[in-house]
């Protein structure tokens, strides 16, 4: 079955002050997971915690390689990887889901993958598929 995103979850993403784990989030300031998390940080004022190889630092905020390294709670990760390389992040989002208190992925505007949506959903967690938060944001006026 194919994965429907569930609108009220979207705005409850949207409107819900958070910590978000933006995975694939480095100093790129080309990348576009640089400018969302922007938007996600100064519009809609969410805490960053970015995850990339490097452990690089982004928008004033402290790196770390993965999602098991990140010390503190962080409510949703945001998934900036390719559709092939997604899987593994929800994956680790599942096993991380108690100790950090994830309650959601959002997988990234053309990040599809059924599999993983479906085990994140059977875990307990939201997900949100094949859309980003600086589209979504502004429909519901932030």
């Amino acid at each position: 079955m194919n994965h429907v995103n569930d609108h009220s979850v979207i705005r409850q993403l949207i409107t819900t002050h958070a910590t978000w784990a933006v995975v694939g989030l480095s100093a790129n300031t080309a990348r576009t997971a640089y400018s969302v998390a922007q938007y996600l940080q100064k519009a809609l004022g969410m805490r960053l915690v970015p995850v990339n190889p490097r452990s690089e630092d982004a928008h004033g905020e402290k790196g770390y390689a993965r999602l098991a390294d990140v010390p503190g709670q962080v409510d949703v990760v945001d998934c900036f990887v390719n559709s092939q390389r997604v899987g593994a992040v929800v994956d680790d989002a599942i096993a991380e889901k108690d100790r950090l208190g994830i309650k959601a992925v959002w997988l990234q505007l053309r990040v599809i993958d059924e599999a993983a949506a479906q085990r994140a959903k059977d875990a307990g967690l939201h997900v949100i598929m094949d859309t980003c938060p600086a589209i979504e944001g502004p429909k519901l006026g932030y």
